[in-house]
């Protein structure tokens, strides 16, 4: 493992690459967000746990700039951030993987790569070979078992699309990436795939909050989880400090074990 990202990775730098403080919007007078807190840093994966609902995805939509918030902060490296819409999240570094990984998929995995960013050659026709040649680096760095480089996408398996997906993120300088359910049908071999992409990307220092409704992918993936009930977190933990069964409970009573942190969302009883 990179040396740096380890270091980070086990003593929190200082400095956390996001910091999300008492973040609440409400959609039609329902509190979809109501008051959450969460932070991100390098080389590290937190997964959000909860059910349908539960304002994970509302509240990473924040994040990335889908939605505007009604109030809190968000700082990217320690400075406050203004994050109104999609451009600026890209412009800070922030990039959203969705399910449906938005690729092209009747052209190769150069061409998403560079979709809307293309390389011209000085006549300003598309350089192909430019293109080509930068996808094979970062995919070599990423899935160096990737070779399937002049197919369609649509021909790809899963785990190759979200190589070609995660590839397109890093390729333009992401350094915090939102995954949502990265392993939603895949095969067992596939989601190992995912899982090898994630280590790469932990290596590089890259930050990952991961999306998903298997707690059994969580605890294979992250370091962290956050759950989050009715729009409100209902505590933190390291996958190391707490078992499965915790936290189902806390997804589905709001019930905060002995090894995790509390939030305001957290059941009294």
């Amino acid at each position: 493992m990179n040396t740096q990202a380890t270091e980070q990775q086990n003593t929190h730098a200082a400095t956390p690459l996001v910091e999300m403080k008492d973040i609440s919007i409400s959609f039609g007078g329902v509190h979809a967000v109501d008051n959450a807190s969460c932070d991100l840093y390098p080389g590290e994966v937190v997964g959000l746990l909860g059910h349908n609902g539960a304002g994970k995805s509302t509240l990473i939509k924040i994040l990335s700039g889908a939605y505007t918030r009604d109030s809190g902060t968000i700082f990217v490296d320690g400075k406050k951030a203004t994050i109104d819409n999609p451009r600026h999240a890209k412009d800070l570094g922030i990039e959203t993987i969705y399910q449906t990984l938005a690729l092209a998929d009747n052209v190769d995995a150069a061409a998403n790569l560079y979709l809307g960013r293309e390389i011209l050659t000085r006549w300003g026709t598309l350089d192909d070979a430019a293109m080509e040649a930068e996808t094979r680096k970062v995919m070599n760095r990423l899935n160096p078992n990737f070779t399937r480089f002049k197919d369609p996408v649509k021909q790809l398996s899963g785990g190759q699309r979200q190589s070609v997906a995660i590839a397109r993120a890093i390729h333009f300088n992401a350094r915090i990436l939102i995954m949502d359910e990265p392993t939603a049908a895949l095969g067992p071999a596939e989601t190992e795939q995912v899982g090898q992409l994630i280590h790469q990307l932990k290596n590089d220092g890259i930050g990952i909050f991961l999306i998903s409704h298997d707690i059994h992918d969580v605890f294979d993936l992250a370091d962290r989880v956050v759950v989050m009930k009715n729009g409100a977190v209902v505590g933190s933990a390291k996958t190391t400090d707490v078992t499965k069964d915790e936290v189902l409970g806390m997804i589905i009573l709001g019930k905060c074990p002995a090894g995790a942190t509390p939030g305001p969302g957290a059941s009294t009883d």
